[in-house]
C-alpha cells in the first residue's frame, strides 16, 4: 500500500484529499497488480507521481477541455480531474487493459467530469478538439508534438511533463516543431518544495488554422465509453 499522504498533499488537494488518497490506493493495488505501476513505486506514489502531476494544475484553467494523451494509469489526467472538477477531462489510451483500469478508477472515484476514449492519438486526430493536451512519459517530443497537436484545437496548449533533459529535448525536436508550425515553446518549472520535486513541463502553443478546418466536437462520458467499446 502507498505511504500516507504527505503534509504538502493536504495543502494541494484540500477537501478533495480523500479522493486523492483513494486514487493512490488504486495505483498501489490494482495498478501494480496489472503492471501499470512498478512494485518499487508504491513507496513513492505521492511524491513521484501524484504530487508531480498535481503541480501541473496551476497551468490548467478550471473551465478547460483537456485531453490526456497516453493516459496509462491516469497520470496526470485523473489527478487533474480531481483538482479541476469544473474541467472536462478526456483520458486517451490505446491499450485495452489500461482503458479498463482507467474506467474502473473513474467509476470508483465518481469523476463525473471525466471520460475514457480508447484509441491511438494519430487515429483520433480531428475527433477531439481540446483546449489543453497533456502527456507524461509518452514519447520523445519530436513525435509527441504531432500527436498532441492533432488532439488540440487551433491555438491550443500542449503540456508535456518531462525530466531534467527537457531543454535538450526541445532543441533536438526543433526541426519537427517548425514543420508543425509551432514557434511558441517554453520550458517551465511548476510546483514547489511542498510538492516534493517540482515538475518540468514543456509548454507548446499549437498553430492557428483557418476556422472550420477541424470541427469542435463534444463527447459525453457515455458517448466516449461507447466509442471505446466499439473499438
Amino acid at each position: 500500500m502507498p505511504a500516507g499522504a504527505p503534509d504538502g498533499a493536504v495543502a494541494v488537494f484540500g477537501e478533495a484529499l480523500p479522493l486523492a488518497e483513494r486514487y493512490a490506493a488504486l495505483l498501489a493495488g490494482p495498478g501494480v497488480e496489472r503492471g501499470l505501476i512498478g512494485p518499487a513505486e508504491t513507496g513513492r506514489i505521492w511524491e513521484r507521481h501524484i504530487l508531480n502531476c498535481a503541480a501541473v494544475a496551476e497551468l490548467v484553467p478550471g473551465d478547460s477541455r483537456l485531453a490526456d494523451l497516453g493516459s496509462g494509469a491516469g497520470l496526470p489526467g485523473i489527478v487533474l480531474a480531481i483538482l479541476r472538477p469544473e474541467a472536462e477531462i478526456i483520458l486517451v489510451e490505446p491499450m485495452a487493459r489500461r482503458v479498463a483500469f482507467l474506467e474502473e478508477c473513474v467509476d470508483a472515484l465518481g469523476l463525473a467530469n471525466t471520460s475514457v476514449l480508447r484509441g491511438r492519438a494519430e487515429d483520433l486526430a480531428g475527433q477531439v478538439s481540446a483546449d489543453i493536451v497533456t502527456a507524461r512519459a509518452v514519447a520523445p517530443l519530436e513525435r509527441l508534438a504531432g500527436w498532441a497537436v492533432g488532439l488540440g484545437r487551433p491555438g491550443g496548449i500542449v503540456l508535456a511533463i518531462k525530466g531534467s533533459g527537457a531543454s535538450d529535448e526541445v532543441a533536438a525536436a526543433a526541426p519537427a516543431l517548425r514543420r508543425l508550425g509551432i514557434t511558441d515553446v517554453t520550458v517551465l518549472r511548476v510546483g514547489s518544495d511542498r510538492l516534493g520535486e517540482a515538475a518540468t513541463v514543456v509548454r507548446l502553443v499549437a498553430p492557428r488554422r483557418p476556422s472550420g478546418t477541424r470541427p469542435r466536437t463534444r463527447r459525453s462520458r457515455d458517448g466516449a465509453r461507447s466509442a471505446a467499446k466499439r473499438r
